[in-house]
């Protein structure tokens, strides 16, 4: 039996088991890594795969499983204990300026500049801080650059805002096309071989050195910038799922 509908996957629920398939994105919101784990140790087949769809709501996740990929100490805070030994490490590598990123949020609204681990620190004590979130040096010199994959296809644009370290393009930031190298684009298929991503939106950060770190990584995202329409990209991403899912 294969599911193509969260009403459908509902009615179906307790009838599913080995050699049944769900085919899209789970709502359920709050139940959904619950339900996602469920689903799995029966032997259903989850397309997307159920860990990506789990990695592509949450920065903290995507901080703990692709961090070798990341800009080098970037540390997932789950508590003040996990704080206080950012502020010792941090000290050690004398990394002055940090971001903090809160979980679920996007479209920048959860990105955080400070001017040091303490102020993260500080702000945590003596406020309701909203553990787990994620914590990484600040880059005064990068790229911001966009890429989106769906099997072989694949484009790269650069998101530029002069007003706005977060680079949005929602936040008024403005996209260039960018040339996209062999090495990078390996980069962006490993990541996705890691998270399971049959398709993804992916956000990377190159440095003039040419070093290039991944920022974050999503089944879905904004095309301001980008050449292909909506309409193309899902029928791509559509396309992808189904033979999947037929196979």
């Amino acid at each position: 039996m294969i599911i193509r509908s969260n009403r459908e996957l509902k009615a179906q629920y307790d009838q599913l088991g080995p050699g049944d398939c769900f085919v899209g994105i789970l709502g359920f919101k709050h139940l959904k890594p619950g339900i996602l784990l469920d689903l799995t140790e029966r032997g259903v087949r989850v397309l997307p795969s159920a860990v990506s769809q789990i990695l592509s709501g949450s920065k903290v996740y995507q901080a703990y499983v692709f961090r070798q990929w990341m800009i080098p100490h970037t540390l997932v805070i789950n508590r003040r204990a996990d704080l206080m030994a950012a502020v010792n490490t941090y000290a050690q590598q004398g990394i002055g300026a940090v971001v903090t990123k809160e979980d679920h949020l996007h479209c920048g609204f959860g990105i955080h500049r400070w001017d040091g681990i303490e102020a993260v620190y500080n702000q945590a004590s003596f406020h309701p801080a909203q553990y787990p979130f994620v914590v990484q040096p600040f880059l005064t010199d990068y790229v911001d650059v966009r890429v989106i994959i769906a099997g072989d296809y694949h484009e790269a644009y650069t998101r530029e805002n002069p007003y706005n370290f977060r680079m949005n393009l929602a936040a008024g930031g403005i996209g260039k096309p960018f040339a996209i190298n062999h090495t990078q684009l390996a980069l962006c298929r490993t990541v996705m071989e890691r998270g399971k991503f049959p398709y993804a939106h992916l956000d990377l950060l190159v440095v003039p050195d040419g070093r290039t770190y991944l920022s974050e990584i999503s089944l879905n995202g904004g095309l301001k910038g980008a050449r292909i329409s909506r309409v193309d990209l899902d029928a791509l991403k559509a396309d992808l799922l189904d033979r999947a899912a037929r196979a």
